[in-house]
Formats: structure tokens, sequence, C-alpha cells
């Protein structure tokens, strides 16, 4: 009897050779099992919505207190910052030095910010929210802290990290992002994106000059 298992090479397998990946969400499934990808699309497609929420609510806080969306935000980072110059004011959100001086203004006439001197530079004025204004504001925040108390008890100590986690580093990606557009509209100014209304505009503007 003629062994023929000698000398016998198993038949090699073809690999399958995966396609690179055309976007973030693939480039996810090179490594991860399916319902991480899963997972991240989720986060993906919700992500822009609680933003959108966010921005209506502040926009409606900012009624609340009789104050315009820019003022609002603007106390918001003298509250979480502490006190600092008009200058530093205009650095952190991009506004001109003559927006902040009508937004330093406008506080001040509704009291919810003051201003002292500065004491090493008599010629810079430094910014404070004003303390005894901060309960009205603590008031109108009051109603959502609680809901948002009561939604994070059914959370893990775990999840509670990593909700943290996340809120910090997008936060920060959100600063930075918005520096990189500010810088990019200011050294290109040719490539800013301009809605129809304004484009129109310049064209009539052009026929007029002709």
């Amino acid at each position: 009897m003629i062994d023929r298992s000698i000398g016998h090479q198993p038949r090699p397998v073809a690999k399958v050779v995966r396609p690179p990946p055309q976007n973030a969400i693939e480039a996810i499934a090179y490594v991860r099992p399916r319902s991480d990808v899963l997972a991240h699309q989720q986060v993906s497609h919700f992500l822009p919505q609680p933003s959108t929420a966010v921005v209506l609510f502040h926009h409606a806080v900012a009624e609340r207190l009789g104050l315009g969306p820019t003022d609002h935000k603007c106390l918001d980072l003298l509250r979480e910052r502490g006190a600092m110059t008009g200058s530093e004011l205009a650095a952190i959100t991009g506004l001109t030095t003559g927006a902040i001086t009508g937004v330093v203004a406008r506080l001040e006439r509704t009291g919810y910010l003051r201003r002292e001197p500065d004491q090493h530079d008599g010629r810079k004025q430094i910014l404070y929210p004003a303390l005894e204004r901060v309960r009205v504001i603590q008031d109108v925040f009051d109603p959502i802290r609680k809901d948002v108390s009561a939604l994070l008890e059914g959370f893990d100590t775990h999840q509670l990290t990593a909700i943290a986690d996340f809120l910090a580093r997008s936060t920060d990606f959100a600063y930075r992002h918005a520096a990189l557009l500010r810088a990019q509209t200011l050294c290109e100014p040719e490539t800013r994106l301009q809605s129809p209304i304004n484009i129109n505009t310049q064209k009539q503007q052009m026929k007029v000059q002709r």
C-alpha cells in the first residue's frame, strides 16, 4: 500500500486583501470589532444634536437674563476663568477690541460686570463678574442642573469617568478648531465662505461701479 500522504502539502489559502479605509469609520473598522464600530457610528450621528440644543438653550438663558448671546457667553468666560482684561477676553473669544468694548459696556450697565484699574498698569482695566448678580444666573440654571443630576445617577463610576473625559477632550477640540478657523480666516481672507446674499450684493456693487 502506497502512502500518498508523504510529501503532501496543504493547498495555500488565498489571503483576502481589504481595501484601504476611505473615512474615519472604515479606519476604526480595521482595528475594532463590529459592535465598537456601530457604537462609534451612533455617537457620530448624535454628536451634532446636543451642540445645537445647547446653543438654543443658551440663547434662551441670555434672553431670560436680559442679555444678548455674545454678552452672555463673555460673562460665562469671566465666571469660569476669573477676572481678566478686555484684551484677554478678546483673544479668547476672537472678538475685536471694539466689539469687546460694547460687550463690557452692556454687561456693566445691566449690573453683571464691574471694572477696576489694574494695580500694575494704570492703562488697563480688570473685568470682574459682579458677585451680587451671580445668584440670578444660578437661579436660571438650577432647573437644568437638577435634571442633569438625576440623569447622571443612571451611570456608574466608569461610565461617568468616560463621559467626563469625553467632555473635557471635546471642549479642548472645540477651542482648538475655533482658533484654527479664525487664524485661517485672518491669514486667507479670500477663502472666507460667503453667503449668496453677500455675493449678490457684491455683484450689484460691481455693476454700479462700472
